[in-house]
């Protein structure tokens, strides 16, 4: 049975095809903001269940033990994920907040950029990169993630405050 588990988690269900995927990084772009949250939302479904629902309550679990303070126990589910499933973006992306709540900017960042290799629009890990590069002091680069992330979600606000606070920095 746990084989049986592990084999549906490396194929991954309910992937979009490609053509729904681009129609969601282009709503991200759109003046209208009920499409822009759907996209959102969509794409952070996609991310979630990038293999399948087993994949997503893994992700969960590691939640939950983060929200009650065993930062231990989910480090170890999430980095026993990126191990077993090494193309699995967004264990990789919750490790990294794992690793930003506990002011481990260097391994969040590592962690980020795997996020980013495996997908490269994934406007969450590319905000993460940007606020550990700021959470470190390096405001340029902070502001280089930023902006990368505004390519992929132009109505980012948060992205554009975060823009102008780090600019400031470098005053």
């Amino acid at each position: 049975m746990l084989d049986n588990k592990r084999r549906k988690l490396r194929l991954g269900y309910g992937m979009m095809d490609d053509s729904t995927l681009e129609v969601l990084l282009q709503s991200l772009k759109q003046e209208d903001e009920y499409q822009r949250e759907l996209a959102t939302a969509a794409l952070w479904q996609r991310w979630f269940y990038q293999k399948g629902e087993l994949g997503n309550q893994q992700l969960q679990e590691a939640q939950a033990l983060m929200d009650s303070d065993r930062m231990d126990g989910a480090e170890l589910l999430l980095s026993t994920l990126v191990s077993e499933l090494p193309d699995f973006a967004e264990a990789w992306n919750r490790r990294a907040v794992l690793y930003y709540v506990q002011h481990r900017y260097r391994e969040a960042m590592a962690d980020c950029e795997q996020v980013i290799e495996l997908v490269p629009y994934h406007f969450g890990a590319l905000h993460g990169l940007g606020l550990c590069h700021a959470a470190l002091g390096q405001y340029a680069a902070a502001i280089q993630s930023f902006r990368r992330a505004l390519v992929v979600q132009p109505y980012g606000l948060v992205n554009q405050r975060l823009i102008l606070e780090c600019t400031a920095q470098l005053s």
